[in-house]
């Protein structure tokens, strides 16, 4: 993240530099008295680059927050880049209306007042360089014009990709694990977990063998319970070999990781077992496939099947669902 802060701060100086440009070159028309029109303020060619500048920086920060949801949907830098996007929009329409548009205000002739086509010299000095001007400013509209565009591009994206999370294979790429049948569990030195080494209430973090312990998918959270008290789905009767199960460690509330175990110390006046998320207590059923019993987690977390090899716990099949926030996977919530 601090290379990310480092980026904002930058992007920061950048833009205060720009508006400091645009507003010290800001200038007045004096001359009311020789024309029907009074001019508050004038285009710059710095002012229209300063605000083609800052478009491109609003694409490229828009672009940014596409390219981090699909890769890591860190819910930070989703922020930073669509919160960065709009602000370095607005500081461009600001600077536009300041400088870029011209403001001007009709003011009554005067007396002696000289018109340009009554042969006054000096206005149409004035007006042949006017037109000269504009035939010059004729790139920069151009360049405005594309970055405004390449802007509007990009923000529309940002704003349309997260609605692929409705869809189904979007998800299966997003949050793509390396769980499957034959996968053994191993700890985080990479040794291989005996089922033995459970009791019955107690839980510890396992990995998939090979995948990188840093990826949080990568992750379930194992418990043991005594099996009669197990009230899994039909389907998944044979998921959980001497009362021990496997959940994703990835709460599906907002990708926290879950590592608490709520165990009832006196079950008939105490609530079930259950896994609990420290981040904002979203509690989950482990009799009952992770059910959401308590907090703002919008679906159960995703079970994965065991069976017992040589006395190793071995994955007999992939999550039951995608590990991850039920934000980024509306259809399962």
């Amino acid at each position: 993240m601090s290379a990310v802060k480092a980026l904002a701060r930058g992007l920061w100086r950048y833009l205060v530099a720009a508006i400091l440009v645009v507003f010290g070159r800001r200038r007045t028309d004096e001359s009311s008295e020789e024309g029907l029109v009074e001019r508050d303020a004038r285009s710059s060619p710095r002012a229209e680059l300063a605000v083609a500048a800052l478009l491109g920086l609003a694409a490229i920060a828009a672009v940014a927050f596409v390219l981090v949801y699909v890769a890591s949907l860190d819910t930070q830098l989703l922020g930073l880049a669509f919160g960065l996007a709009l602000l370095l929009l607005a500081a461009a329409a600001v600077v536009a209306a300041k400088a870029v548009v011209v403001q001007e205000e009709r003011i009554e002739e005067r007396p002696g007042f000289s018109h340009p086509d009554g042969g006054d010299s000096e206005a149409v000095t004035e007006l042949e360089s006017t037109i000269a001007g504009a035939a010059d400013g004729i790139s920069r509209r151009r360049l405005l014009g594309a970055a405004t565009g390449a802007a509007g591009v990009a923000l529309g994206a940002a704003v349309v990709v997260p609605l692929a999370s409705l869809g189904p294979s979007v998800d299966d790429r997003l949050r793509a694990n390396p769980w499957g049948a034959g996968v053994r569990l191993v700890d985080e030195k990479g040794r291989p977990i005996p089922a033995s080494v459970l009791e019955t209430g107690s839980f510890l973090t396992a990995f998939a063998e090979g995948a990188p312990t840093e990826e949080l998918t990568n992750a379930v959270v194992v418990v043991r319970v005594d099996p009669s008290d197990l009230e899994l789905p039909p389907d998944r009767s044979d998921w959980a070999p001497r009362g021990i199960l496997a959940y994703s460690k990835v709460c599906t509330h907002a990708a926290c990781s879950v590592n608490l175990f709520r165990k009832p110390l006196y079950p008939p006046q105490s609530p079930g077992p259950a896994l609990v998320c420290p981040c904002h207590y979203s509690t989950f059923d482990v009799l009952r496939g992770a059910k959401v019993v308590f907090g703002p987690a919008g679906r159960p977390l995703p079970q994965l099947p065991l069976r017992i090899d040589r006395g190793d716990l071995v994955a007999a099949g992939g999550l039951s669902g995608n590990p991850g926030p039920a934000w980024s996977g509306v259809r399962e919530s």
